[in-house]
């Protein structure tokens, strides 16, 4: 474990000072100091990726190309600030067997590390949604697991207020099927981020979000009987 990976608290200065003078002009003034926190992101998010690596497959082939970049698309937007006021990115796992996507977002008193699916294809939501009425309760032993109640209390992530076309208001997982979005999410103060265990801290939470992967990689790369659709 590379413990002397650290994001400094300029890291997160910047995004206030940012946020203060969210404009191209200041922006281009302090490009270089940008440039030099960026750096420090990039390296970060390169050693979790190494390391997480060790455990899980990705098509993500470097902390540098994990990052976003920090121009907002402002197109269809209201708000017209053209950057982004956080440091973000995300690792995407090979192959069509292994679904799901880690995401950071780091910023001053708002970072999270979160794992999931924000939007599920019609056909995914209904494969997901098949699942939970055929056989809740494995799912739900991994939502009541201990380490996931401690690491994400649980599972988030936008809800129908109506019944599911297809599915009956009072199925015992009912609750379950309103989900549209399966969002898991471990945050972290900034006291946590600034600490030279906060690579270890993150690399933690995100392998304890294998369960739900490996629970969602396995309905969604087979039919409701159990055959492989790959």
């Amino acid at each position: 474990m590379e413990n002397q990976i650290l994001i400094p608290k300029s890291s997160l200065d910047f995004l206030v000072q940012l946020k203060d003078n969210n404009n191209k002009p200041w922006f281009e003034e302090h490009k270089a100091e940008y440039l030099k926190e960026l750096n420090y992101i990039e390296t970060f998010a390169g050693s979790l990726l190494h390391e997480l690596s060790k455990t899980d497959v990705f098509e993500t082939q470097s902390g540098k190309r994990s990052v976003y970049s920090i121009y907002r698309d402002i197109r269809f937007s209201k708000d017209k600030t053209p950057f982004k006021t956080y440091w973000g990115g995300s690792y995407k796992r090979a192959t069509s067997a292994r679904r799901g996507g880690y995401y950071f977002h780091i910023e001053k008193g708002n970072t999270s590390l979160i794992g999931g699916f924000w939007g599920p294809n019609a056909a995914d939501l209904k494969r997901i949604r098949s699942e939970f009425a055929h056989d809740h309760e494995s799912f739900r032993e991994i939502l009541n697991s201990k380490t996931f109640k401690n690491n994400f209390g649980t599972m988030q992530g936008e809800q129908l207020k109506t019944t599911p076309k297809g599915f009956d208001a009072d199925h015992e997982a009912i609750d379950l099927l309103r989900y549209k979005q399966f969002l898991i999410i471990k945050r972290f103060t900034d006291e946590e981020v600034l600490s030279p265990q906060f690579l270890e801290k993150a690399l933690e939470a995100f392998q304890n979000m294998r369960p739900f992967f490996d629970y969602m990689s396995e309905v969604l790369s087979t039919d409701i009987n159990g055959a492989s659709v790959l």
